[in-house]
C-alpha cells in the first residue's frame, strides 16, 4: 500500500518515516541515516501535520543540505487522544503501530480502572495491545497480581517482567520483529526508559525512580520518539500519561468490555444502559458476583465520556459549517459590492 501511494511521486522525492516531531522540524529517519525535514507550507496551511511513526514523502534537496516534508503517507495504524477541554477534533499521537505495549508497574501504579482506559485507547487503534506488569520482583504474591490483571484484560496477552533485573524480556521476543513496530504507553515511572535501555543494552533513554512519598513517576520522557532497535525492530516512547482523553474509542469500549456487552445482549430492551432498567443482565451479574461494581462503574464513565466526546465533535462539525457558510456569504457580498449586482 505504501509503494504505491509513494509511487505516484517522481523526481527529487524520496520516503522517509519520523522519529521524533518538533514544533518547526522532524527528525527523519531514511535509508542509513536521520536527517532533519521541516513541513511544507502547503501542508500547514491546511493543518496537515506528521506524527511519529508516520512514513512521509520528501522533496530531497541535497545540493542544498535541505529536506522538506510534503505528504504523508496513509496510515495503517492510529494511536489518537481526545481533545481535552472545548476541542473537538482528535489529536493523532503516533502511526503505523503494531502492537503497543501498556506498561504498568507493581504498587499504587497498577490501576486496574487506567488499565481498562489504556485497553480501550488501544483497541481504537488498530494496534494488538499487549499488558506488560513490570516490577514483578518487588511483590510476593505474583499469582494475585496477575489475576487481578488477567480478569480485566480478556484475552489480552499479560506478561510479567523486571525491566531492571532483565526477567521476563525473553517473553517480549515475540513481538519485537525486523520491520514490526511497537508503542509503549503508560504511567510516568513504570519502567518504559529502562526497558528500551534494556533492549538496547546501553542508555538511550534517561530514567528516575518513583517519588517515594507518594509512588508516583517523575517525567523523563519529554518528547515521543522512535528508536530502531538492533534486530531491525522499532519502539516508539512516548511520554507518561497518567490520564488521557478518549476520542473515537466505540469499538474500543465493546472490546475492552466484551463481558458486559456480551451479557448485554441478555437484557430486557436492546437501549438498556445498565442504570435502574427491570430486568437487567448486567447487573443480575453484579449481583451474582460476576462482575464487580467497579468494572460496571469503569464501564459507564468511559461511556459517558465517549457519549461527551462524540457530543463534542459534533457541535465542532457545526461550527465547521457555520464559519464556512459564513466565509462562502461574505465573498458573495463582496462579489456583488464590486460588480454592482
Amino acid at each position: 500500500m505504501l509503494e504505491d501511494a509513494f509511487s505516484a511521486y517522481k523526481g527529487p522525492y524520496i520516503a522517509g518515516r519520523v522519529a521524533a516531531q518538533h514544533k518547526t522540524v522532524c527528525e527523519i529517519l531514511i535509508p542509513g541515516a536521520m536527517i532533519q525535514a521541516a513541513i511544507s507550507g502547503a501542508m500547514r496551511r491546511i493543518g496537515k501535520q506528521p506524527v511519529v511513526g508516520d512514513f512521509v514523502v520528501l522533496l530531497d534537496q541535497t545540493e542544498l543540505n535541505s529536506y522538506t516534508i510534503v505528504d504523508i503517507l496513509p496510515r495503517k495504524t492510529c494511536l489518537a487522544r481526545g481533545s481535552p477541554g472545548d476541542g473537538s477534533e482528535e489529536q493523532v499521537i503516533a502511526a503505523n503501530i503494531d502492537t503497543i505495549f501498556i506498561v504498568t508497574a507493581v504498587g499504587k501504579d497498577q490501576n486496574l480502572r487506567r488499565l481498562e482506559r489504556y485497553l480501550t485507547i488501544v483497541y481504537s487503534s488498530g494496534a494488538k495491545p499487549v499488558i506488560l506488569v513490570n516490577k514483578i520482583d518487588l511483590v510476593d504474591d505474583t499469582a494475585q497480581v496477575i489475576k487481578e490483571t488477567q480478569d480485566i484484560a480478556g484475552d489480552v496477552p499479560v506478561i510479567t517482567i523486571s525491566a531492571l533485573s532483565k526477567n521476563g524480556l525473553d517473553a517480549l521476543l515475540p513481538y519485537i520483529n525486523p520491520d514490526e513496530t511497537v508503542a509503549l504507553i503508560g504511567s510516568s515511572g513504570v519502567g518504559k526508559s529502562t526497558l528500551i535501555n534494556t533492549f538496547f543494552g546501553e542508555t538511550i533513554q534517561k530514567t528516575m525512580g518513583v517519588r517515594e512519598d507518594d509512588d508516583k513517576g517523575r517525567h523523563i520522557t519529554t518528547v515521543r520518539q522512535l528508536f530502531l532497535l538492533p534486530n531491525g525492530g522499532i519502539f516508539i516512547d512516548n511520554p507518561g500519561i497518567r490520564k488521557i482523553q478518549l476520542g473515537d474509542s466505540s469499538d474500543g469500549i465493546e472490546r475492552t468490555f466484551s463481558d458486559i456487552t456480551d451479557l448485554a445482549h441478555n437484557c430486557r430492551f436492546k437501549n438498556c444502559t445498565h442504570h435502574d432498567e427491570p430486568h437487567c443482565a448486567v447487573r443480575n451479574a453484579v449481583q451474582q458476583g460476576l462482575i464487580t461494581q467497579e468494572r460496571l462503574a469503569s464501564y459507564h464513565k468511559l461511556t459517558d465520556e465517549l457519549v461527551f466526546q462524540s457530543e463534542k465533535a459534533e457541535l465542532g462539525l457545526k461550527r465547521l459549517e457555520k464559519k464556512k457558510y459564513k466565509g462562502m456569504t461574505q465573498s458573495a457580498r463582496k462579489y456583488r459590492e464590486f460588480t454592482g449586482k
